[in-house]
């Protein structure tokens, strides 16, 4: 065990993580990256609680056992509605309830949840308490560091006060502010700058808080520099774009071997899911959409990627198309420059 794991044994279910994002960590994504890490936690998309209770449940929650361990990230803000969706979820076997307090889009503004939650801690207290009152899962919270003309400094702990009075198990924060006026979504994610020493001094006030980062982390080796200070390290878009950066969770944070030795043994390893899913009636532009990345670096990875692109969105394409793609890619590791 490395010296960072001793450290943050007590709170190692949020050691490694990947983000949930919208359109994007949908369950054959989450089942994909689960060949890559055996450790990594894996979120869902953000499920409003009006879609659970009144939606296609199965199609919205349903997940396959072998992506635990997995949360389920709700979005609201009426602590009645949010317990009783976290009642379906627990029931349908997730192992974390998580409350978005940091999306921006106008859809979580207009419906009074997501980041902008941040100017409400008592609120966002009183959901976190429901909810623990309803179910015997871990519930978290991933929020900002502030929203607009907010200072982090106040706004964060006031967030962080109201959430651990209410019994929340760890703190995800995203160590940006959101500006709800001004900036899209998208923009959201970059404009903003990243301020790691707030995330930093907030788990230095609260020690016995299990405290994760999000934010522009696009390396395992820098998700363990920021292990140094935190209890945790959630990766997005890097995680999704360079899915084979995951093969370095297991080995580099948690002192394990990698589930498969490399990109070609993952794309072996998914292919029974792969196969049950088509034979169920999902079409392979769905699966391989989200591996479009695996490659990044190799030769050929370009004509992979325009290979599943075009042949992988015909209906009749199945496992020989994946393997056409695959056999694109050269297996010699490119010299570094």
């Amino acid at each position: 065990m490395t010296v960072e794991a001793e450290k943050s044994s007590d709170f190692r279910e949020w050691r490694f993580s990947v983000a949930p994002m919208m359109d994007w960590t949908d369950r054959h994504c989450r089942a994909f990256h689960r060949v890559l890490s055996r450790r990594a936690r894996l979120y869902t998309e953000m499920v409003t609680t009006g879609a659970v209770l009144h939606g296609p449940r199965e199609r919205l929650l349903g997940f396959s056992a072998a992506e635990h361990p997995v949360a389920v990230q709700l979005g609201g803000s009426n602590p009645a509605e949010l317990a009783q969706a976290a009642r379906i979820a627990e029931d349908f076997g997730y192992d974390e309830i998580n409350l978005n307090v940091g999306c921006p889009s106008d859809r979580v503004q207009d419906g009074r949840f997501g980041a902008c939650l941040m100017r409400e801690p008592e609120l966002v207290g009183a959901c976190i308490a429901t909810i623990k009152a309803a179910v015997s899962v871990s519930v978290t919270v991933k929020c900002r560091i502030g929203v607009d003309d907010q200072d982090p400094e106040s706004a964060l702990d006031a967030l962080a006060e109201a959430v651990v009075a209410a019994g929340v198990d760890a703190l995800i924060v995203h160590a940006r502010k959101a500006w709800l006026q001004g900036l899209s979504p998208k923009e959201n994610r970059d404009i903003p700058p990243l301020d790691y020493g707030r995330v930093v001094r907030l788990k230095r006030a609260r020690p016995d808080l299990p405290v994760a980062v999000n934010g522009g982390i696009a390396t395992v080796a820098a998700a363990r520099a920021h292990l140094q200070d935190l209890d945790g390290v959630m990766m997005g878009r890097a995680a999704y774009s360079d899915p084979a950066e995951l093969l370095a969770v297991d080995p580099e944070l948690f002192g394990e071997p990698a589930p498969v030795a490399d990109a070609f043994a993952a794309v072996e390893a998914f292919e029974p899911y792969v196969a049950q899913a088509l034979a169920a009636g999902t079409r392979l532009h769905s699966l391989t959409r989200h591996m479009l990345g695996l490659f990044n670096g190799r030769p050929g990875a370009r004509a992979f990627r325009r290979h599943l692109a075009t042949q992988g969105m015909r209906p009749e394409a199945g496992l020989a198309t994946l393997r056409e793609a695959v056999a694109l890619v050269s297996r010699e590791i490119p010299e570094a420059a």
